[in-house]
């Protein structure tokens, strides 16, 4: 039976799968081996084009009354895309889904620090792994990978290699912030 045929769709490139492509500045810095044409984004220049709103949800009231940041970290995350001239190649929701994930990190960290490390297991009453150091780690994995995706936008449409500070080196900073606010 052909792959063609098979109705499931196990077969075949996945997207995503291979090898990931060398960034621009790279390319250009090797002098291009390949001696293919680069691809390079051409886009109309646009000035003062205003950051995309993002959903009201990320402004949603909090049900323990800690504000979520959510809004803040969008905003600073398009504001170095626009530092950067890639503001327009990135996708608003990526960054949304990005900000909401570094967020509920940042709220679960705060939880953690406020009831500690260890709960009560309902049913046997013994000392047990709180379930908010787990759900913290799984948010801080989403967030890492959504920013990997988007620094990735980046790299691949920089013709000169990005080294300076980015919204994610800022994300421990404003999670050591958070607790210091705390009484």
């Amino acid at each position: 039976m052909s792959q063609s045929n098979n109705p499931g769709g196990a077969g075949g490139k996945r997207p995503g799968a291979g090898r990931r492509p060398k960034p621009l500045a790279t390319k250009l810095e090797d002098g291009n081996p390949g001696h293919r044409p680069l691809k390079v984004l051409d886009l109309p220049e646009i000035i003062d084009l205003p950051a995309p709103e993002p959903h009201s949800f990320v402004d949603d009231d909090q049900r323990m009354g800690d504000p979520l940041q959510a809004r803040e970290i969008f905003n600073e995350v398009y504001s170095w895309l626009r530092s950067v001239g890639c503001d327009r190649m990135v996708f608003s929701g990526l960054v949304e889904r990005y900000a909401m994930s570094a967020a509920r990190w940042i709220q679960l960290e705060r939880l953690v620090s406020r009831h500690g490390l260890l709960s009560r297991h309902p049913s046997t009453k013994k000392e047990c792994r709180s379930p908010l150091v787990s759900e913290a780690v799984t948010y801080q994995n989403q967030a890492n990978r959504l920013w990997d995706e988007i620094f990735q936008i980046v790299q691949q449409n920089c013709s000169v290699a990005y080294t300076g500070r980015t919204p994610q080196d800022d994300t421990m900073d404003r999670l050591l912030r958070a607790r210091g606010n705390q009484g």
